[in-house]
């Protein structure tokens, strides 16, 4: 507990909430306890606090933006990529509760894990009576994060952006495969193409499927001078 707070720099005074945000599910099961003491319901709470808090940022920051642009930004924001990253940054992966087996796996640094985990200390905050102080944490936190976006938008939305090209075109989308995928289960590295047509626009590597997808996504974009 004491780390976590020096970590977010917000005191605890409820540490059993907290105790609970940092308890993944697997370790509930290897101890025989109630579902109830992993972090997935304060996830859940989390979840709603990360959005409200980043959707106000973007709403004062950015007060011309129309709410679609919003909400598209927000969308990259809050994805797990980014709450893994920060919660990777700040150390929070290191804190999180697990069993020996998934420990073994290497799971601790899995992105979904860390952002899920992330997301449960937001919650446990919001109960804990710290709603202001999660707020001003988000918003020195993430504002990196919510200007790259804002300013590589095309990057970031470069599915959105193909797909409505092609829709355009023939009304037909593009189809995203995995062709290949190496790396051991906690760092797995994915490897995507893009078709349209039947013709390959591109080839790509990420993280996540989602990753690859966005990436190959963008290089079929500037392939057709789109962006």
């Amino acid at each position: 507990m004491k780390s976590l707070a020096e970590i977010f720099g917000i005191e605890i005074d409820t540490p059993e909430l907290f105790q609970c945000a940092l308890t993944h599910s697997s370790y509930t099961k290897e101890h025989n306890l109630p579902e109830t003491q992993c972090y997935e319901r304060l996830e859940f709470l989390g979840d709603a606090v990360l959005k409200l808090s980043i959707s106000e940022v973007l709403y004062k920051t950015y007060p011309q933006t129309r709410e679609g642009e919003l909400s598209k930004i927000r969308g990259v924001v809050v994805s797990d990529n980014t709450l893994a990253d920060i919660a990777k940054k700040i150390g929070l992966d290191k804190l999180i509760i697990m069993s020996k087996h998934e420990e073994k796996q290497g799971c601790r640094s899995l992105n979904s894990i860390c952002a899920c985990s992330f997301e449960a200390v937001l919650g446990a905050y919001y109960l804990d009576g710290k709603f202001d102080k999660v707020i001003k944490f988000i918003e020195k936190t993430f504002k990196p994060y919510i200007e790259e976006v804002s300013e590589h938008f095309e990057k970031f939305n470069a599915k959105a952006i193909l797909q409505e090209y092609t829709q355009g075109l023939t009304k037909t989308t593009p189809v995203y495969t995995v062709i290949s995928q190496s790396g051991p289960a906690h760092k797995r590295e994915f490897e995507v193409e893009v078709q349209y047509n039947g013709e390959v626009l591109a080839v790509a590597k990420g993280l996540s499927k989602k990753d690859a997808e966005q990436k190959s996504a963008y290089a079929a974009c500037q392939k057709l001078g789109i962006i």
